[in-house]
């Protein structure tokens, strides 16, 4: 498959950045190698196309450094990059094949919509933070990454005028599945969502539309920031 990401001709210096004299493909390959392959995550498309998105560029300058450590990292307005192998497991546990359309809720700093997109797939991605919607799309523009519709506002809607979706994944935890995204999930689709309490301690959940009936899968604790909507948390109040 063709890699949405240009030549190492056409990089610009931010692409070839190096830590510490380290080429960073040289510090994915490590990342994939000793966080994510070693632990369970089998899956060569995910394997291939987290060792070939270049993390460092999804996350504040001052953190570049740490981009390919196994730790989220903030990328501003109170919202994070999920660790490595978290955004491994939701991939694969999304079983995606190239050209199928994802909707993802939770846009963050596009890093997840990147991943999708280098694994074959067009992306429908919604964030509710202007700041953040705006940053992302810029960023997956000025590196080449094709396939990937942005869009802001609330995310637990949905985008009911391009469903339904083959897979669903939604990269903030809520109290419940929200209702429109069960309804704009296809026939044998897969939705992957964080569900659990408040601030961070959810459990990941993988629902599958069949014949009508959604069939449930518990993949474990994560720890994921608050999924905010009509069919989610409340927004905290401004402060004064």
């Amino acid at each position: 498959m063709r890699s949405p990401y240009p030549s190492p001709a056409a990089a610009t210096d931010s692409w070839r950045l190096s830590f510490d004299g380290i080429d960073p493909r040289r510090l994915r390959e490590r990342m994939v190698a000793e966080q994510i392959e070693a632990r369970g995550i089998h899956d060569p498309a995910v394997l291939a196309a987290m060792a070939a998105v270049p993390r460092h560029l999804f996350v504040e300058d001052g953190l570049r450094a740490q981009a390919y450590e196994d730790t989220p990292l903030p990328v501003g307005h109170g919202q994070t990059i999920s660790q490595p192998f978290v955004v491994a497991l939701m991939t694969q546990a999304l079983e995606v094949s190239p050209g199928m359309r994802v909707l993802e809720i939770g846009t963050g700093s596009g890093y997840q919509a990147a991943v999708l997109a280098a694994m074959g797939c067009t992306v429908f991605t919604v964030e509710r933070l202007r700041e953040l919607h705006v940053e992302a799309r810029d960023l997956l523009a000025r590196i080449g990454v094709k396939g990937v519709h942005f869009m802001r506002g609330d995310g637990t809607l949905g985008v009911p005028a391009a469903a339904p979706f083959e897979r669903i994944l939604v990269t903030a935890g809520g109290p419940v599945v929200p209702p429109p995204l069960m309804e704009q999930l296809e026939e044998d689709g897969l939705l992957v969502i964080p569900v659990g309490e408040r601030h961070g301690s959810q459990r990941l959940a993988r629902l599958r539309r069949h014949a009508g009936e959604f069939l449930a899968e518990d993949l474990g604790g994560v720890a994921f920031v608050d999924l905010i909507g009509d069919h989610g948390w409340q927004a905290p109040a401004p402060r004064r």
